[in-house]
C-alpha cells in the first residue's frame, strides 16, 4: 500500500514558534504520523524565528500570480524529529516584530486576515493539481481559523484533495468584515448562510467547518459540548448538522520530555517503581516557592493563564479556606492583572503558606508537576488540556472540572474506581467555588489514606497519554475521508 502524504497546515509549529497549545500539537502530532508511517509535511507562516531556526533552508517553489497576495517562496528544511517544514517565506506579512498574531502591544495584526489568508491559499494550491512540488498530498489537515480557508479555496479549485479541520479551540474563529471576500479572491458563492458567512462577517473558521470533508477536535467530550450553545459559540447549529463527519480525538504529550524518571529540572529523578525522589522534589519546591518546609502537609500546584475560562478566580477566592484544611499552595502563571494582584496579596497574607510565581518558567513549571501532592485545574471549559495529563504521569493526582478533555483524561476517585484501578483524580460538576472547595477536601482527605493515595499515584503513572494512540486515530480518519472521497467519485462516473 502506497504511502499516505498529509499537508498539515498551521499557524504555529514547536519548537520553532510557538504561543500555546497549538504549537505543541503541531510538533507532537506529525512526528507521531511520521512514526506510523503517515508521509506528513509541515505548513507555517515564515515568522522570523521560523526562517532563522530552519535549517537547511531550500526554495522548493515560488508564486508570484497569487492573486491579492505578494510574491510567496517556499522554503524547504527539517525539524530535529525529521518532519519536513514548508515555510511560506512572505517578508511583508510575516517578518515583523511581536508574535504570531499580535504586535508587542497585544493588539491583533491589522492585515491577520491577508496574513492566514495567504497561508490558507497556498496551502490550498499545494493541495490542488496547480501545485509546482513534486509530492503530492492525499489529504489537506488544516488546524484552527488560521487555516480556515483552506477547505473553501480547495472546493473551489480543480484536483483538489479532500482536507479535514482541527478545531483546537473554537472561541477563535477569525472574523472580519464582509470586504474581506473580495481582498482575499475568495469565489463570491462561499460567502452566503451555506459556507464562510456568519452573522454578517466572513468567518475563517465557519468556511473550515462547512466545506472540510470532515472535522476533528482535540477531545471526545468536547466534541459533544461544541454542539451545545453553552459553548458552541455560534458555530452548534452547523456542527450538529455536520455531527456524523465530527471525531474527537484527544490530544497526547511528549512522553519524553514530560518523564519523572530523567527529567533535568528536578530535584531528584523517580518513577512509579521508586516514588522516593517525590519528597525531595516537594521540599526543592517549598523552598522556591517561599513555603514552610513541611512534608506532611497537602501542597496543591497550579500552572496555569491568570483568566477566568481557567477557573484561577474561583481558586483565589478560596485560598483562605484552604489554608485551614490545611494546605499549602503553590502557583505559577500571568494574565488578568487583578488576578494576579490577588495572588500577590495572598502571599503577604498567608506567609509560608502560599507561593506565587508571576510568570512562565518551562522550568518551574515541571517542578510543579512533580513537587506538588496534587495538581488544580478548575477551567471553565477545556477543550483538551494538557497539565492534567503532566500531572498524572509525575504521580500527582489532578483536581478538576468535568469538561471537554478533561473528562476524557481524568477519572474520579470512587470507592468502585479505586478498586477497579482506574481511579486518576477528582472531578467536580457545576463550576461554583463551593465545589471546587469540597473536591479538594476530598482528595485531603483520600491523602491522609496512605495505601489508598499510593495506590491512585501509580494508577495515574500506569496510564498511557502518549501521542501514538492519537496518531493511528488521525490515520483512521484520513483512512476513512479517502475512502469516502473515493466512492463519491465512484457514484458520479
Amino acid at each position: 500500500m502506497a504511502e499516505l502524504k498529509v499537508l498539515f497546515a498551521t499557524s504555529e509549529v514547536a519548537p520553532l514558534i510557538k504561543t500555546g497549545g497549538l504549537a505543541d500539537v503541531s510538533g507532537a502530532l506529525p512526528a507521531a504520523l511520521r512514526a506510523i508511517g503517515v508521509d506528513v509535511r509541515v505548513l507555517v507562516p515564515g515568522y522570523n524565528q521560523v526562517i532563522s531556526h530552519l535549517t537547511p533552508q531550500q526554495v522548493v517553489a515560488t508564486f508570484n500570480d497569487l492573486p491579492g497576495f505578494p510574491p510567496v517562496r517556499l522554503l524547504s528544511g527539517v525539524m530535529a524529529s525529521g518532519v519536513t517544514v514548508l515555510a511560506v517565506d512572505c517578508p511583508s506579512l510575516y517578518q515583523r516584530e511581536g508574535g504570531p498574531y499580535q504586535n508587542a502591544l497585544g493588539h491583533d495584526w491589522a492585515d491577520n486576515a491577508q496574513r492566514f489568508g495567504l497561508l490558507s491559499r497556498v496551502a490550498a494550491v499545494l493541495g490542488s493539481s496547480a501545485s509546482p512540488l513534486d509530492w503530492h498530498p492525499d489529504l489537506v489537515h488544516c488546524n484552527d481559523w488560521q487555516t480556515g480557508l483552506a477547505p473553501a479555496f480547495l472546493h473551489f479549485a480543480p484536483g483538489a484533495v479532500p482536507s479535514i479541520i482541527a478545531i483546537h479551540n473554537i472561541a477563535f474563529q477569525g472574523n472580519f468584515p464582509p470586504e474581506t471576500v473580495q481582498q482575499l479572491h475568495l469565489p463570491p458563492a462561499c460567502y452566503s448562510i451555506e459556507g464562510a458567512e456568519f452573522y454578517g462577517n466572513l468567518s475563517f473558521l465557519k468556511a473550515g467547518l462547512f466545506y472540510a470533508d470532515h472535522i476533528t477536535t482535540v477531545s471526545p467530550n468536547y466534541a459533544k459540548e461544541i454542539q451545545q450553545e453553552k459553548l458552541g459559540f455560534g458555530m452548534q447549529g452547523l456542527l450538529t448538522f455536520r455531527r456524523d463527519r465530527l471525531t474527537g480525538i484527544l490530544n497526547g504529550i511528549d512522553t519524553e520530555e514530560w518523564d519523572p524518571s530523567t527529567d533535568p529540572h528536578l530535584a531528584k529523578p523517580y518513577s512509579s517503581a521508586n516514588m522516593s525522589g517525590k519528597a525531595a522534589n516537594k521540599e526543592s519546591l517549598q523552598s522556591k516557592m517561599g513555603l514552610n518546609i513541611e512534608p506532611d502537609i497537602p501542597l496543591l500546584g497550579v500552572v496555569s493563564r491568570f483568566t477566568e475560562q481557567k477557573g484561577l478566580d474561583l481558586l483565589l477566592e478560596i485560598a483562605p479556606l484552604l489554608t485551614k484544611l490545611p494546605v499549602q499552595l503553590a502557583m505559577l502563571g500571568t494574565g488578568d492583572a487583578k488576578m494576579q494582584k490577588t495572588a500577590r496579596d495572598l502571599t503577604h497574607l498567608y506567609p509560608g503558606k502560599i507561593g506565587v510565581v508571576i510568570g512562565f518558567s518551562e522550568e518551574l513549571s515541571h517542578q510543579i508537576e512533580a513537587g506538588a501532592d496534587m495538581f488544580v485545574m478548575p477551567s471553565r471549559f477545556e477543550p483538551c488540556g494538557l497539565n492534567q495529563m503532566y500531572s498524572q504521569r509525575y504521580g500527582t493526582p489532578p483536581i478538576v472540572h468535568a469538561t471537554g478533555g478533561l473528562v476524557d483524561s481524568v477519572v474520579d476517585s470512587s470507592t468502585a474506581t479505586l478498586k477497579g484501578g482506574t481511579a486518576s483524580g477528582f472531578t467536580f460538576e457545576d463550576m461554583t467555588s463551593k465545589n471546587l472547595f469540597a473536591a479538594i477536601q476530598r482528595a485531603v482527605g483520600m491523602y491522609h489514606d496512605k495505601i489508598k493515595w499510593d495506590a491512585l499515584r501509580k494508577n495515574c503513572m500506569a496510564k498511557n497519554f502518549s501521542w501514538r494512540s492519537s496518531a493511528e486515530a488521525y490515520r483512521t480518519v484520513y483512512l476513512k475521508v479517502l475512502k469516502d472521497r473515493r466512492s463519491i467519485i465512484r457514484s458520479k462516473s
